[in-house]
């Protein structure tokens, strides 16, 4: 990364940029020579997918809080280390609701149901902040957008962000979405129940995704089975280094078809595999051992994939490894038998630790029959399952996260709702209730499916789930 760029000069006093101490200085004859001899036209932008159905989605939150204000911003940079930030990811709502992904914008929901758009457009050549800035400087960090271009993109009336404490400064009852911007928060009083019901409106009017949402999520689905298949014919690689040569194949196909991945990935072999989210993927790949791949792609308009397989290291189960597999496999499919719309969420959670708890009784494990470690009273299996079978899925990856209790976990399913089905089997290393042969095992599998008319599909159906035919997909990708 480079160092030798100029530090702050009188040139131009009343700009604001990020510079820092070890820049050199900027003698006014080289700012003035740097402001001349651009071809600083218009860029042509073709208009987003979201322009339109964004109006939709904004209507339908200015009509659930009529009169007010509502306060939305994307977020700004976050700090890595010193002067370097992590990659800028927009907040989710924000983007659900306008389509914009530039750092630093703040959508505003107006009493009447217009809407703007305060964003952080790029400076004319005439200021210094392209050459000098180094978080905002087309030089330094990429061209960033026109307010022109962003409305034409977008579809929305766009300001300057410097306009919006002005626009927030009269009495009408306002709502912030908090915790995205530390500078919008200090903005605007808080009222934490009002804006937790922000929050919370903002979840739920994501439950449930339109065609287009779906087709997002099955573009992000189809690359991370293509980043699976890409860890699985590097394998020779995998075994030499391990499992971070794992994360990074995966990681490459994350960056060349979408815009990163979606979460962590977890590439957990043997007894890491018991840990639900390991992410530290620094320990080494072992023949005979299993190894579990929990990873998404998240797609050039922010919608994640989350899918999970549990390989043998080999190419081939062992005995015990298959029948381990099988079980937490038949779990899953009753799981997914009992999703349909008007189902409980919970109800493939409930189908999936039946068949576990049955199975953990059948190897022995269980305290207390069946019937009574299902009972909500006891629960003992879950020792040996530790976590729930479904998640929501969209633009994150444990999307909807702030929805009432009763519009989501205690809900009943609807059409075009998307979400995980992944149950689980972790035998610790340490575990001394299971016999030696059990432990530090961990197997996990998971597909995402969206809820049809008549139950649900599965969109990551592509990916092998069966032990058979992984050990067919593997051995016919390694050659």
């Amino acid at each position: 990364m480079t160092e030798d760029t100029p530090q702050s000069t009188p040139s131009a006093p009343a700009e604001q940029l990020k510079t820092e101490q070890h820049d050199p200085a900027v003698p006014e004859a080289y700012a003035a020579f740097m402001r001349t001899g651009w071809d600083d036209r218009p860029t042509e932008v073709e208009r987003h997918p979201l322009a339109d159905l964004s109006v939709d989605r904004r209507r339908r939150l200015a009509e659930a809080f009529p009169g007010e204000r509502l306060v939305l911003p994307g977020g700004g940079y976050k700090v890595r280390a010193y002067d370097t930030d992590y990659r800028f990811r927009p907040d989710t709502a924000h983007t659900w609701l306008c389509g914009n992904q530039t750092s630093d914008a703040v959508l505003v929901v107006e009493p009447d149901g217009s809407s703007v758009l305060y964003a952080r457009p790029r400076a004319g050549r005439e200021s210094d902040e392209f050459f000098r800035d180094r978080q905002y400087g087309a030089l330094w960090a990429g061209k960033r957008p026109s307010a022109d271009e962003l409305s034409a993109a977008l579809g929305i009336e766009v300001r300057h962000v410097d306009e919006l404490p002005g626009a927030l400064g009269s009495g009408t009852k306002t709502r912030v979405h908090r915790g995205v911007s530390p500078v919008v928060d200090g903005l605007v009083a808080a009222d934490e129940g009002r804006d937790t019901e922000l929050a919370r409106v903002l979840s739920e009017l994501r439950l449930v995704k339109d065609d287009w949402e779906v087709g997002q999520l099955q573009a992000a689905i189809d690359a991370t089975t293509l980043g699976f298949e890409d860890s699985v014919r590097e394998w020779d690689r995998v075994l030499e280094h391990g499992e971070r040569w794992l994360e990074g194949t995966f990681f490459r196909r994350a960056r060349a078809m979408g815009n990163d991945i979606g979460y962590d990935s977890i590439v957990a072999n043997g007894s890491h595999a018991t840990t639900l989210h390991w992410i530290e993927n620094s320990g080494a790949v072992v023949p005979g051992d299993l190894i579990l791949l929990d990873m998404g792609v998240e797609n050039p308009n922010l919608y994640t994939a989350d899918i999970t397989r549990t390989l043998p290291v080999s190419g081939t189960f062992t005995t015990l490894q298959r029948d381990l597999y099988t079980l937490v496999l038949q779990a899953q499919d009753a799981a997914i038998a009992a999703l349909r719309p008007g189902a409980k969420f919970l109800a493939g959670h409930d189908a999936a630790m039946v068949v576990l708890a049955n199975g953990l009784a059948d190897l022995g494990l269980l305290p207390v029959p069946v019937e009574e470690a299902l009972s909500p009273d006891s629960k003992v299996y879950a020792r040996w399952t530790l976590h729930g079978v479904s998640h929501m899925l969209g633009m994150d990856v444990h999307d909807c996260g702030h929805a009432a209790p009763e519009a989501y976990r205690d809900a009943d399913l609807v059409e075009g709702m998307v979400l995980t089905v992944e149950p689980g089997l972790y035998f610790q290393a340490d575990d001394l209730l299971v016999p030696e042969e059990l432990r530090g095992t961990g197997i996990r599998i998971e597909d995402d499916v969206v809820v049809t008319a008549d139950g649900v599909a599965n969109l990551s159906a592509a990916l092998p789930r069966t032990p058979d035919a992984i050990e067919e997909w593997m051995g016919a990708l390694r050659g």
